[in-house]
């Protein structure tokens, strides 16, 4: 097969090839309903049932390939951005340009130090080694300490492709710059009920190397960014269908009853995302409410309702979406 005639005319997204992100995207592309099988070791897929065309990328190169314009959209971690951007020459304007957060692949980029060590803030390791796989953030929050100090000392940044949390056992480094997974989301944790959580998203790596947290560099989730030059109508369509799923994710349907000289009250509670659907029971005086509520707050919303009289207070799960 001819892949060079066949991306032709198609929209290009980049997705994770492996990593804590790749699972969540292809569930993500599932209740997008984009359609496509991807031949064993082919890092090309493409889709069925749209002009477009899947590119399994290294979550670290997928910025790169954005921000050139080697493809249209993809699907990174924000720390991947930053880091692409912090590459940049100076007085470069990024081509990388965020669309969405996507709410899940939380973590931060921390700097982690031995337990039975000496340091016990960022500012104890100017001046010393550091080793990590973001050479241009850390060389940016190493700098950033140094302008602050009043000591000449220059902190030397080494990068290390894998298996960061050796290096300092190994006595390559002091310290490091890493990555450690923050709580996860509701659907990352029905994820971990299912598959486990990696060693990256638990910290248990960086506990089991002996090192902890002493400072962080960046907070980051998976998003949506796509090239600032792409100009194919498909972004825009992908771009709702992911925020019509994510939105989804996040919420569930709240039905329930209420009498009307409480509707007030209720819809206080349950404000929805624009507003509150409200139809005119037979019974007179009173009402029935539909309303969007973040699963996080459901408990509690229920609880409250049940308190202001609300009665058959059903909750629904919401396959898909579009909201304004």
């Amino acid at each position: 097969m001819d892949l060079v005639n066949h991306l032709e005319g198609r929209l290009l997204f980049a997705v994770p090839k492996k990593g804590r992100l790749q699972q969540a995207t292809l569930d993500l592309l599932a209740g997008c309903d984009v359609q496509f099988r991807r031949e064993t070791r082919l890092d090309i897929a493409l889709v069925k049932n749209l002009p477009i065309a899947l590119i399994f990328l290294p979550a670290a190169d997928i910025p790169t390939f954005v921000g050139e314009g080697r493809v249209d959209i993809g699907i990174t971690g924000r720390d991947q951005v930053a880091e692409h951007d912090a590459q940049l020459p100076p007085g470069q304007v990024s081509s990388v340009e965020e669309i969405m957060d996507l709410g899940f692949g939380g973590c931060k980029l921390q700097v982690q130090v031995p337990v039975k060590g000496s340091f016990e803030s960022a500012k104890d390791l100017i001046g010393r080694n550091v080793v990590t796989s973001f050479t241009a953030l850390a060389g940016q929050f190493f700098a950033g300490l140094e302008g602050e100090s009043d000591a000449p000392k220059k902190t030397s940044i080494k990068y290390v492709g894998g298996s960061v949390e050796a290096a300092c056992a190994l006595g390559v480094a002091d310290g490091i710059v890493d990555l450690v997974g923050a709580f996860p989301s509701p659907s990352e944790l029905m994820n971990f009920f299912k598959n486990g959580l990696t060693n990256a998203e638990s910290g248990e790596t960086m506990k089991a190397a002996g090192l902890k947290a002493i400072d962080t560099v960046v907070t980051s989730t998976a998003v949506l960014v796509k090239s600032k030059n792409a100009t194919n109508p498909l972004v825009d369509l992908l771009t709702s269908r992911v925020r019509g799923v994510i939105t989804a994710q996040k919420y569930v349907l709240c039905q329930y009853n209420i009498p009307r000289a409480e509707l007030a009250t209720a819809s206080g509670i349950t404000p929805g995302k624009r507003a509150p659907t409200i139809t005119a029971l037979e019974e007179e005086g009173w009402v029935a409410v539909s309303s969007m509520v973040e699963k996080k707050n459901i408990a509690t919303v229920m609880d409250e309702l049940s308190k202001v009289g609300a009665s058959d207070i059903l909750v629904l799960n919401i396959a898909n979406s579009r909201t304004g």
